[in-house]
Order: C-alpha cells, then sequence, then structure tokens
C-alpha cells in the first residue's frame, strides 16, 4: 500500500531532465501518432463523396469508409509486429526515428488519391508507421523512468492520443470545409519530430544490456526467434490473453467509436444545416469525445495503482459495454450527443492507457517491443472486421444505431477475458 501511495502522488519527485525528454519526445510521436490515424475518420464522407462520384450513396460511402477502415488497421497490426522486432533488435530510437517518418509521409500522400483504392493503398501503409511507432515509444519509457513512477508515465504518455484527435479535429474544423485534400497535406508536419528524436534521444542502457545476448541481424532468429518465445509456456499466457484484450479494445474502438462522425451526420436535425456546418458539427463532435477521453488516458494510471491493473480494465470494459447502446440509441439531437460523446471516449479510448501500462511489465527486456507490439497491434489484423461489419450491419439492418450497439456487445468478451489476466501492480520490469 506505501508502495502504491508513493506511485499516486509525488511520482514526478527526483525524474531527471533526461527522462522528461525522453517522456516528451515519445508523447509527440503518440500524439501526430494519432493525429494522423484520425485525419482519415474525420473527413471520411467528403473524401468519398469526391472519390466515389455519382455513386456515393449512405451504403456505398459506409462499405467503402468501413473497408479503407480495414485495410488501415491490417496495416497497423503488420507495421506494430514488425517494427516490434526492429525495436528489440535494432533500437527503440532507430524504430521511432523511421515510424514517425512513415506515417507523416503517406499520410501526405493520400491528398493525391484519385479513386478509393489509393486512398486505401496510402492509408495502409500510413497505418504501418502508425503501429509501429506505439510500441517502441511505450518500451522506451519503460524502460528510462524508474519503477515509482512508471505507472504514471504510461498514463501521460497515452494522453498524448486524445491531444492527437483534438488537434485532428481542429485542422478539420480550419481546413475540412475548404478541402479535405489539404486536411492531409497537414499530416506531414510530424516528420519533424524525427529530427528531434535522432539528436536528443539515446538507447536505454537496458537495451544496450540485453542487445548482446540476442542473435545477430543476419540470422534466421533475427525475425522468427523473439516472435516464438512469445508462445513458449512462460509467456503463452500473458501473449494470449494480452492480445485478446487489446482485440476487444480495438474493435470496439473503430467498429464503434470511430464512427461517430457519423452518428452526427446523421442525427434527425442534420438536414437542417448546410454542409460547413455539419462539418464545423463533426469536428466539435470529436473534440468532445476526446476531452473524455483524455480525462479516462489520466484516470488509468492512478486507479491502476489503488486497485491493480485487472480491476481497472474490468471498470472500463463495463463501462464500454453500457455507454454504446446508451449513445447511439438514447441520442436524438446534436446536443444530445455532445453530452454523451465525453462518457464514450472516456471508456472506449481511455482503456487503452492500460496497455501502454500493462504490456510493457509482461515481458523480459530482450522480448519487450515483440511481445508489446505483437499483442497490442496483431489483435487488429482481426479487429479490422469491425469498421467493415459495421459499414455492412448498416445496410443489413437498416439502421445505423442497431449495427454499431451490436458490434459494441465486444466488450462483454473484455470482461470474460479479465480472470485470466496476469496482474502486475507493483512488480519490477522482467529483465
Amino acid at each position: 500500500m506505501q508502495r502504491s501511495m508513493m506511485e499516486a502522488y509525488g511520482w514526478w519527485r527526483g525524474i531527471t531532465r533526461y527522462q522528461w525528454l525522453v517522456l516528451l519526445v515519445a508523447w509527440m510521436g503518440w500524439v501526430f501518432d494519432s493525429m494522423d490515424a484520425t485525419l482519415y475518420v474525420v473527413v471520411l464522407t467528403p473524401a468519398l463523396k469526391t472519390l466515389l462520384g455519382p455513386a456515393a450513396t449512405d451504403a456505398a460511402i459506409a462499405a467503402r469508409g468501413g473497408l479503407i477502415l480495414a485495410f488501415f488497421l491490417i496495416g497497423w497490426a503488420i507495421g506494430g509486429v514488425l517494427f516490434g522486432v526492429f525495436a528489440d533488435r535494432l533500437g527503440r530510437t532507430r524504430a521511432l526515428i523511421w515510424t514517425i517518418l512513415i506515417y507523416a509521409v503517406f499520410t501526405g500522400f493520400a491528398a493525391l488519391s484519385q479513386t478509393w483504392w489509393h486512398l486505401a493503398i496510402f492509408r495502409f501503409l500510413t497505418a504501418i508507421g502508425v503501429g509501429g511507432e506505439w510500441a517502441a515509444g511505450a518500451a522506451l519509457v519503460a524502460e528510462v523512468w524508474p519503477l515509482r513512477a512508471r505507472t504514471m508515465a504510461g498514463g501521460v504518455l497515452h494522453s498524448a492520443w486524445a491531444v492527437g484527435v483534438f488537434f485532428a479535429g481542429a485542422v478539420n474544423y480550419f481546413i475540412g470545409p475548404y478541402s479535405w485534400r489539404a486536411v492531409f497535406v497537414v499530416g506531414v508536419a510530424p516528420a519533424l519530430g524525427a529530427l528531434v528524436v535522432r539528436r536528443n534521444v539515446r538507447e536505454p542502457e537496458m537495451w544496450h544490456a540485453a542487445v548482446n545476448r540476442l542473435p545477430a541481424t543476419d540470422s534466421p532468429e533475427f525475425l522468427v526467434g523473439g516472435m516464438r518465445e512469445l508462445f513458449r509456456p512462460g509467456l503463452l499466457r500473458a501473449t494470449l490473453v494480452g492480445s485478446l484484450m487489446a482485440f476487444v479494445a480495438v474493435f470496439g474502438l473503430w467498429g464503434v467509436t470511430y464512427w461517430t462522425p457519423l452518428l452526427i451526420r446523421h442525427a434527425p436535425d442534420a438536414a437542417l444545416v448546410a454542409e460547413a456546418a455539419t462539418v464545423h458539427r463533426v469536428s466539435v463532435g470529436v473534440m468532445i469525445l476526446n476531452v473524455g477521453a483524455l480525462v479516462g488516458y489520466l484516470a488509468f494510471a492512478p486507479l491502476t495503482i489503488r486497485i491493480g491493473r485487472r480491476w481497472a480494465f474490468f471498470i472500463f470494459f463495463l463501462g464500454a459495454l453500457v455507454m454504446v447502446p446508451t449513445l447511439f440509441h438514447t441520442a436524438r439531437r446534436y446536443e444530445q450527443v455532445l453530452w454523451l460523446l465525453p462518457l464514450l471516449g472516456f471508456f472506449t479510448n481511455g482503456i487503452f492507457t492500460g496497455f501502454a501500462i500493462y504490456f510493457p511489465e509482461l515481458y523480459p527486456t530482450r522480448l519487450r517491443t515483440t511481445g508489446a507490439g505483437f499483442c497490442f497491434n496483431f489483435a487488429r489484423v482481426f479487429a479490422s472486421t469491425g469498421p467493415f461489419l459495421t459499414g455492412a450491419l448498416t445496410g443489413l439492418f437498416g439502421s445505423f444505431s442497431r449495427a454499431v450497439t451490436a458490434v459494441g456487445m465486444i466488450y462483454l468478451l473484455g470482461l470474460l477475458l479479465l480472470p485470466f489476466a496476469p496482474e502486475t501492480r507493483g512488480k519490477d520490469l522482467p529483465a
């Protein structure tokens, strides 16, 4: 209990300037990761109206939009797994630099799309960088920050996602009414962050101590050795449960939460306002949702210190399960949507802080980003069916609200997984 109190209160005392710098660099990388991931969501409708032309019916936009999101999640999974191995073998900092460059450059290329499948390809390539950045940043912070402050640092790190989504909403608010292509061009800006990482961040000592015991990069074990170890008896449970928990959260986020712009566009009073006003409504909705998400990100860390990792996940999975039907079946006007969006964001987004804290605690140093990257990202291959399923069920059920609510039942699976999740509160990182 005393140790938990020290983690929750005064956790920032004694932190060095360099440790703060590492947290800031990883935080900014995740901010822009989030921004570039979200830009497509806020411009989905106008972009597909342009790219589909006369065929741009509501059903076609939902179907193609869901398919593009599915491609994005598959790319995210591939990038997360590959760069997880890359970061364990060649360094956290190198992985951070390359992933930032990848997601920034290909977000800019999305502005050049002439067909919907051009956009799908560019979003797939963007996602490879988006997926790879998370594991490298989370491992870097976990290994540089001391145990007593590591949990709170992980919470601060993941708050960056809400800030990035807020930036995406702000970019769309000011630029979206004029050009969805210009919105994507703004996404190139994070490439400058790679220069900051290269100049100021070194590899953690913990990584240097472990990397000398790893196989050479030209060995066949370079890519497959670490992946194989994740499924050996000592780590199998952590890998399976962690991957399934991430699957539930990602499936829900992209199958439910990231369709809220369409909820705003389909509100009964949406037909009464002009398209420019609707764009502003969507932007405000995205930003309001992420006010709740930001609170959720910051609340998860002290909560998990007090009651443990598993109970914190329980509260957030249960809250998400309740909020999905509450929002999509009770909100009939734009004002009602705005009141409920922060609560949805608190639970469905806030839960991701847990993964930044929890996954690095499950694996030893030589497998930390491989394991965290696999759990957080491989599940996205299966979770990629979430947005596609939502779009398909909209046509089948004849109701956007019913489709989203059906997809939202995935959070029940999250609750059923928790008894099998290892509890890591108060334990040192496995060396």
